[in-house]
């Protein structure tokens, strides 16, 4: 549970709420009545939390909690909830984010590995350059001597629409430094199944 309070723009709040009271009368819908009153300000404000790492610095979040430590044995953060609204239907996608680094003199506390999977989960995406963006965050911050990200989800702009297939599971991972060598990849996905 995020236990950090969120406060919506009221000014952005605003600027919503007219244009999805356009796009209710656009689909049909009278936003006037009872059931959809409120629907453009909840709206307003639920997609400023649902974007609300586009405020968030990731690399920030790392530092404010820097260790220096001499382990070098990988370090796995495994089964990270998270969820987000693919860029192309704005419509979620949501799973599971597996995290590893082999720490270089320095480590960083683990919630704030978590943290930093909310921060680029937060904003509009894909899933490939949300995977990306957190092995590289993790790696420019910590300089470790290798990370691994692979993540798992489920979209439902396919399971909603398109091809509407119901269980379909996207697999995306990326990684660097000792991550390269086969037995260390290895290691880490026996580590997270």
């Amino acid at each position: 549970m995020n236990l950090q309070a969120f406060t919506p723009n009221v000014e952005t709040t605003g600027k919503i709420e007219s244009q999805v009271s356009a796009v209710l009368q656009y689909l049909g819908e009278d936003p006037n009545r009872e059931g959809l009153k409120r629907t453009p300000h909840r709206v307003g404000e639920s997609l400023q939390f649902l974007t609300k790492g586009y405020r968030e610095d990731p690399e920030a979040i790392l530092r404010a909690a820097l260790f220096e430590e001499d382990y070098r044995q990988m370090v796995v953060v495994k089964d990270i909830d998270f969820y987000s609204l693919c860029e192309h239907h704005m419509l979620p996608f949501f799973g599971k984010a597996h995290v590893a680094y082999i720490p270089n003199g320095k480590i960083t506390g683990l919630s704030k590995i978590a943290r930093v999977v909310d921060v680029f989960a937060r904003r509009l995406q894909v899933q490939e350059r949300m995977t990306t963006q957190i092995k590289e965050c993790i790696q420019n911050t910590l300089n470790p001597l290798g990370v691994m990200v692979v993540i798992e989800a489920e979209h439902l702009c396919m399971q909603m629409r398109g091809v509407e297939k119901q269980h379909a599971k996207t697999l995306t991972s990326d990684f660097t430094g000792a991550f390269n060598r086969q037995e260390t990849r290895e290691e880490f996905l026996r580590l997270i199944h």
